[in-house]
Formats: C-alpha cells, structure tokens, sequence
C-alpha cells in the first residue's frame, strides 16, 4: 500500500469498531488488570483488517532479510498467515510459522508448526509477531523456543502495543520492537 498514513488510520478505524473496549475491569495474560481492553481477533479475521495489518507489516519488514514470521498461538497464527499471503502477492514469500503454547503430546509432539519435514529455522532469520503486547511476555516465551531451535530473532512487531513495559523488555534482550499501532491511538 502507498500510503501507510491513510492505512494506518483505516487500521485504528476498525480496531476502535471491531476490537476495543472499555468498561469494566478485565484481567490480561499478563496478570494485570486493565479497564480499557482490545480483543485483536475480530480485526485481524477481518477481510481489510487483516489486509492492512499484512501489509503494513510488510512495509515495516521492507529491505530486510527475513525468511520467516510467527509467534505464540493462538494471537500470531492469523498474523503469520495474512502476512505470509499478503508476501507471496508482493513477491518477496515469506514462510509462517507458529510456537504451540505446549507441545502436543501426540503425533509429531513439536513446539514450532509449520516447517516441513526436511526444515530448520536453525540460522534463519525470523520476526515474531504478536496481536496485543502488553509485557512481552508471550513473545518471549515465543522467542525462548525459537532460540532453542537456533532462529535468530530478527524483531517483534505487534499490532498494538499496550505500553506497560513490553518496549523496555525487549531493549534489555537486545531485540527490536516495533507496534504498527500503540494504546495512545485509542485514548
């Protein structure tokens, strides 16, 4: 998309519509409880949600050497599969991926989905994506099994950053971090 502007705003346009809420209080991943809160699923399976969170992602990812994107289920398998799609139609295919919050205790019992028999993120440079970041948390979980697998993690994106500490842990780790959009656009 030319204009990350107008497509950014379209983006908080339908967040606000399809995904935020405020009222009552409500209880996070991270143990915190918040008053204001998004549930990022009903814009990312949206048709033009999910169009432009794909493609301003791209645009954040342009010019990099990124081979592979994902996260920790259940938020990132949307996200890795609307960008790894919206690559494909730019030219530049990316492969998805996602990090089981467990490994399954039967069939294959893999922690990491998505690569075929013969393949390895070992040396593969990846970006973890996530829907709401509020600590990190979960992206570091996500992180932590791909480092065992030998990916080097080569940023985390998140659709929206809820400002309470996520951008300070990934400093400290050395990783970079980056929000298409942060609570501040919803305030």
């Amino acid at each position: 998309m030319a204009d990350t502007t107008a497509a950014r705003s379209r983006l908080i346009e339908i967040v606000h519509c399809r995904s935020f809420s405020t009222g009552g209080e409500t209880m996070l991943v991270s143990g915190r409880s918040t008053n204001y809160y998004f549930n990022m699923k009903p814009t990312i399976l949206d048709a033009e949600g999910g169009y432009l969170i794909a493609t301003l992602i791209l645009d954040a990812l342009e010019g990099s050497d990124v081979e592979w994107v994902g996260g920790l289920e259940m938020g990132a398998v949307p996200l890795a599969v609307a960008v790894a799609v919206a690559s494909q139609i730019r030219g530049w295919p990316l492969r998805a991926f996602f990090v089981r919050k467990q490994a399954k205790e039967h069939g294959t019992r893999k922690l990491i989905e998505g690569l075929a028999p013969e393949e390895s993120l070992k040396g593969k440079r990846v970006v973890v994506l996530e829907d709401v970041t509020t600590t990190g948390g979960s992206a570091m979980k996500a992180i932590e099994a791909l480092q065992a697998e030998g990916a080097i993690i080569d940023r985390v994106i998140t659709v929206v950053d809820r400002l309470e500490g996520a951008t300070e842990a990934f400093k400290a780790k050395g990783i970079p971090f980056f929000a298409l959009l942060t609570a501040t656009d919803f305030r």
